[in-house]
């Protein structure tokens, strides 16, 4: 076999979490007061744009999401297959020429020489100090004085015509779909498209989407031969450190609302509807809570497992599942930490619902409390949900790059864009400066909140009834 999947913690939620993520599409497709606001969302130019954007980096980040040990050339004395104990991603695989083409140490964005003069031997046996050539970047050009912007160029037209080839065929089966679906002519079809008289703006889309791909494109041909990003102390790509930094982000927003959404709905709903003892006991849970610093109780949570796994290190097979396991324990501090805001939400909704009329129709013609939670409450506060989630996901992900600044995030072998900021905060010291690694991850962070934040705006207009009569 030449590989066996691995399957970690994080991977095995983030699985979990794409199956329920289906379960609610289907079960929201046969409902139209929930049918009908995604209908709002997806007619939005905004929308649709940034819809375009999210699902590039979840690409990104499932690609890293799946995990496996390929197999080692040799086999031991028995005659077995034996596999590399270091494991990889897809992404990883995908990228190995990023990962592979490892410099000495800093390089800028696009350079063919270091950023800081060594001692160099000369044929005539002296030595100067003068800037090293680098050993993959811009290693193909016989003069990179002169070669180097044409290269650029040359490479840069060659990646806008493969993606705007790419994105020509997407666009005309998208096309050819809708001409089959609607009955209509393909050039019909295709006008109405570019005139943007559809429901749906796909023209937005289309034009995202053209945006994404000469991206993807352009970047991935110059990164063939040289650093986009530049290289980091130890000559690690910068480019794909960011790419690799897309997963812990969108984990640290995506599985903290798995974890802490069953119990702001839970105990939220319960508070409101049953009151009484049930209220006082909730809200002296997520009172008690609120009053402990969330940072101080990270901060123990983090060094607790630190300290558990310094004395059992036998118990993990190779680095990535150490700093798996660091990301679980953050995920969950995070959500025990993060619920409360939603519950008191929730609280107060339920408190209005159970009142309503065909609530107290229900409760005389002795319907059970939990059918009537789950038939009436429950419906009347996804908007809530839907909107909490969306607005709370850019909050998250900011908190990460937070808590890895200060030493309490995520492992500091694990690629993130905190780490990266903490690692940069040292380099803009130094002469020449060194500013592109936090110039990547402040690029890369601020497209996916700028994105995840213009998308919650409108799910919100969409799913807030309020909104909606305005």
């Amino acid at each position: 076999m030449p590989l066996i999947p691995v399957v970690l913690w994080t991977d095995a939620l983030v699985f979990l979490l794409l199956v329920v993520v289906a379960l609610f599409a289907v079960w929201a497709a046969r409902h139209e007061h929930l049918r009908a606001p995604w209908r709002r969302v997806v007619r939005s130019r905004i929308g649709v744009a940034t819809l375009v954007v999210l699902l590039a980096y979840a690409v990104v980040g499932l690609l890293d999401t799946v995990h496996l040990r390929l197999k080692l050339d040799r086999a031991d004395a028995s005659g077995e297959v034996r596999h590399a104990p270091e494991v990889l991603s897809l992404l990883d695989l995908a990228l190995s020429g990023l990962r592979e083409r490892q410099e000495k140490t800093y390089s800028a964005p696009f350079a063919t020489h270091l950023h800081t003069k060594e001692a160099l031997d000369q044929p005539d046996g002296t030595v100067i100090r003068d800037y090293p050539r680098l050993q993959h970047g811009g290693a193909h050009l016989a003069d990179p004085e002169h070669d180097r912007a044409w290269d650029i160029a040359w490479r840069s037209l060659v990646g806008l015509i493969k993606g705007l080839s790419l994105w020509g065929l997407l666009a005309a089966g998208l096309i050819g779909w809708l001409a089959r679906h609607h009955g209509q002519p393909f050039d019909a079809v295709r006008n109405r498209i570019l005139k943007g008289q559809t429901q749906i703006p796909w023209r937005t889309a289309l034009g995202t989407l053209a945006l994404v791909l000469i991206l993807t494109f352009v970047i991935g041909e110059l990164a063939l031969k040289y650093h986009v990003l530049g290289t980091d102390k130890v000559g690690e790509d910068v480019l794909y450190q960011a790419l690799k930094s897309i997963r812990t982000g969108l984990l640290i927003g995506t599985l903290t609302t798995l974890i802490m959404l069953p119990a702001a709905i839970l105990l939220g709903i319960m508070a409101g509807y049953f009151r009484g003892w049930i209220d006082d006991l909730i809200q002296y849970l997520y009172t008690t809570l609120n009053s402990i610093p969330g940072v101080l109780l990270i901060a123990a949570t983090i060094l607790m497992l630190q300290v558990y796994m310094s004395n059992h290190a036998d118990e993990f097979a190779s680095l990535v599942e150490r700093a798996d396991l660091r990301l679980l324990f953050l995920c969950l501090i995070l959500g025990v930490t993060s619920w409360t805001g939603l519950c008191r939400l929730l609280r107060g909704e339920a408190l209005k619902l159970r009142e309503i009329d065909y609530v107290q129709a229900a409760q005389a013609l002795g319907v059970g409390h939990f059918t009537i939670i789950a038939r009436h409450i429950l419906p009347n506060v996804m908007h809530i949900v839907l909107i909490t989630l969306v607005l709370d996901f850019s909050g998250l992900v900011l908190a990460e790059a937070v808590l890895s600044y200060v030493n309490i995030g995520v492992d500091p072998t694990m690629n993130s864009w905190g780490n990266m900021i903490n690692s940069a905060r040292l380099e803009l010291a130094r002469d020449p400066i060194v500013w592109w690694s936090l110039a990547a991850a402040f690029l890369f962070m601020f497209t996916l909140v700028l994105a995840a934040n213009l998308f919650a705006d409108v799910v919100r207009d969409a799913f807030d009834p309020r909104l909606r009569r305005v």
